[in-house]
C-alpha cells in the first residue's frame, strides 16, 4: 500500500487556488480527501481535538482514505517524553479511536533542541499502544480535563502504528536505529535540505515520508526531476512495505498539486507494469 499525501488542509491560502472559490470552508475536507490518499491531522498536535471532530473527519471522508495523527507537542515538547503517562491517556482518550479503519500511523516529532537519550526513548517506546483496544485501555486513564468528553472504545481491534520525526544530530547513530527495530517505530523520512538529519533506514514495517520543502522549509515546490526521485525511491520501498507520504510545503500551496503530481507518477508506472505483463490478445479468425 502506498499513499500519497498532505500535512493539514486548513489554510487560507490555498482557497482559491487548490480550493475552489465558491467551497464552504466547512466542505475543504471533504474537497481535499478526494484529491490525495491521505491526509496528516496536525492540528492534534496543538491541543487535544474533540471526539466529535474526528467523528466528523470519518464522516466527511470516502472509503478507503486514511489519516496519519500528529502526537501532541505536550508530549514531545514540553515533557519532552517525561512522566507522560497522563499525557498519553489523554491524547488516546481525546477521540481518535473514532477514526476506527481510516485510523492510520500516528506521528510523534521530536524538537530539534531534544538531544538522543535512549533510556527516555525506550520508556516512551514501551508506554505506546500496538493495538486499538490497548489505546483504549489507556485513554481510560484519562485525568479530570477529560471527564466530560473523553472516548475510550476501541471497536474492531486492530494494530496501531507509531513513526518518529528526529531532529537533531546526536540521532546520527546506529544505536538509536536498533533502537527503533527493537520497538517497531518506523523513523521519519524527513526532507528538509539541509535543515535536521536524514534517515532513509527502513525500521518497522511501513515506511513515513514528510517532503517540507526541496530547498525552502515548508515553502519550495518540488521540480519534476525532484518528484521523479521520490516515485523511484516510493516504488522501491514500496516493495517489501506500505508507504506514506506528507507534503508539508504548504506555505505557497505546492503541498497539494505537488501530492497530485507525486501520485500520478506512481500509478502511471503502475499501469505501464500492468500493460507490459498482460497477455498479447489474439484475434478470432
Amino acid at each position: 500500500m502506498i499513499r500519497i499525501g498532505i500535512s493539514g488542509w486548513t489554510y487560507a491560502p490555498w482557497r482559491g487556488v487548490f480550493f475552489p472559490e465558491d467551497l464552504p470552508q466547512k466542505r475543504e475536507l471533504e474537497y481535499a480527501s478526494r484529491q490525495v490518499q491521505t491526509i496528516e491531522i496536525n492540528g492534534s498536535f496543538y491541543a487535544l481535538q474533540r471526539p466529535s471532530s474526528y467523528q466528523a473527519w470519518h464522516a466527511a471522508t470516502p472509503a478507503q482514505f486514511v489519516f496519519a495523527v500528529k502526537g501532541s507537542r505536550f508530549i514531545t515538547h514540553l515533557r519532552r517524553l517525561k512522566d507522560v503517562e497522563k499525557p498519553l491517556a489523554n491524547f488516546f482518550a481525546s477521540g481518535v479511536l473514532r477514526l476506527r479503519e481510516k485510523l492510520g500511523p500516528f506521528l510523534w516529532q521530536l524538537p530539534p533542541n531534544f538531544v538522543y537519550d535512549r533510556q527516555r526513548l525506550e520508556a516512551f517506546f514501551e508506554l505506546l499502544p500496538r493495538r486499538s483496544d490497548a489505546a483504549a485501555a489507556l485513554g481510560r486513564q484519562h485525568d479530570n480535563r477529560l471527564r466530560f468528553r473523553a472516548s475510550t472504545r476501541a471497536g474492531n481491534v486492530r494494530p496501531l502504528r507509531h513513526a518518529l520525526e528526529v531532529r537533531h544530530k546526536s540521532f546520527e547513530n546506529p544505536e538509536f536505529i536498533e533502537l527503533l527495530r527493537q520497538h517497531h517505530v518506523a523513523l521519519v523520512v524527513s526532507d528538509s535540505g539541509d535543515k535536521w538529519p536524514f534517515f532513509e533506514d527502513v525500521t518497522a514495517d511501513f515506511v513515513y515520508v514528510r517532503l517540507h520543502g526541496a530547498e525552502e522549509l515548508y515553502a519550495s515546490g518540488y521540480t519534476n526531476a525532484a518528484l521523479d526521485k521520490w516515485a523511484a525511491k516510493i516504488r522501491r520501498w514500496g516493495r517489501n512495505s506500505d508507504v506514506f507520504v506528507y507534503f508539508d510545503n504548504d506555505q505557497k500551496v505546492h503541498a497539494p498539486f505537488d501530492a497530485i503530481a507525486l501520485t500520478q507518477r506512481l500509478e502511471a508506472k503502475a499501469g505501464n507494469r500492468k500493460r507490459k505483463n498482460q497477455p498479447e490478445l489474439q484475434q478470432v479468425q
